[in-house]
């Protein structure tokens, strides 16, 4: 017993006649007849019994149509999800992102991936931009959102998607939330949240050099792994930081957030994504397409189906 001869035992049941079955399969009455007999042996017994108006369904016939219907339905569902999964529109797309890449990319872009790939499953997973680009790299993760630059070695494809700078942060009550203008060397004295230098490399070296470049070296009172928990120790007085811009968006009226008035003293970062540079699967290959279609301005819309073979 195969799907097929089920289906072409539904077929038969449903027209009620061998010979307008065999047409909506597009096969042979013959070869039909023999699929139908075969069916009958592994099942037993008859299904069907032959008379002047057509043909009838045995007892047995009748008892096995509805789990034949089934069977059917069910072996279309999974040859249809195995096919959707090769062309990149069904399957899992696994993402790992950082924190602040929740703030304006996820909500612009997610709602519209969804939309136009329906049945791909987003399996989201926080991680820090090390862990991120580890994970992708050795197929753990299709895709990753990380922090840009990014100062360690990868063998990640590496794209950034959405730009940024770092602004400084400091209490409500600090003497700098008052002032028109802003230079990183009047921080020179103030405690820092500073990034973890085993979770947060990148954003910590960036910040490091911001401020060495400025004259001085910052002095760390506290770590932090997350933007967030920053801006919260920030609020809560323990020191100042340097954090993505994008923090602004959930400002709280206990912290402000200076743009520094120099440009040269302005560090661009930037939200990038991470994928494969050689066997990519095409589900990471369609958000990748969309998230440089919004970077480049051109909307968020599905691309063209591509060829799976020419991905690798």
């Amino acid at each position: 017993m195969n799907v097929r001869h089920l289906k072409q035992f539904v077929a038969v049941a449903d027209a009620r006649s061998f010979r307008k079955a065999s047409l909506s399969l597009h096969m042979a009455q013959p070869p039909l007849t023999v699929a139908i007999k075969r069916l009958e042996e592994s099942l037993g017994g008859p299904l069907f019994v032959r008379s002047r108006q057509g043909v009838q369904l045995t007892a047995m016939g009748e008892a096995v149509l509805p789990d034949a219907r089934r069977a059917v339905f069910h072996a279309e569902q999974v040859r249809a999800a195995a096919t959707h999964a090769a062309a990149g529109i069904g399957g899992t797309l696994r993402i790992g992102f950082i924190g602040s890449a929740t703030y304006t990319l996820f909500p612009k872009v997610l709602p519209e991936f969804r939309k136009a790939y329906p049945s791909i499953t987003l399996d989201m997973r926080e991680r820090t931009t090390t862990n991120v680009l580890r994970e992708v790299e050795s197929g753990d993760l299709d895709v990753g959102l990380i922090r840009h630059p990014v100062l360690e070695a990868t063998t990640a494809r590496i794209e950034p998607v959405e730009f940024d700078e770092l602004v400084v942060a400091v209490p409500a009550s600090h003497p700098i939330a008052g002032r028109g203008k802003v230079s990183l060397s009047q921080l020179r004295e103030e405690p820092f949240i500073m990034y973890s230098s085993s979770a947060a490399p990148n954003l910590r070296g960036l910040v490091m050099v911001a401020c060495q470049t400025a004259g001085f070296v910052p002095r760390v009172v506290q770590e932090a792994v997350q933007i967030q928990t920053i801006v919260s120790l920030v609020e809560s007085g323990l020191g100042v930081a340097l954090v993505p811009s994008v923090c602004t968006r959930h400002a709280t009226r206990h912290v402000v957030f200076k743009r520094l008035s120099s440009p040269r003293e302005r560090t661009t970062i930037a939200i990038a994504l991470a994928s494969r540079s050689v066997a990519e699967p095409e589900t990471a290959i369609r958000f990748r397409a969309m998230l440089i279609a919004y970077r480049d301005g051109l909307g968020l819309h599905p691309p063209p189906p591509s060829n799976p073979k020419s991905s690798g």
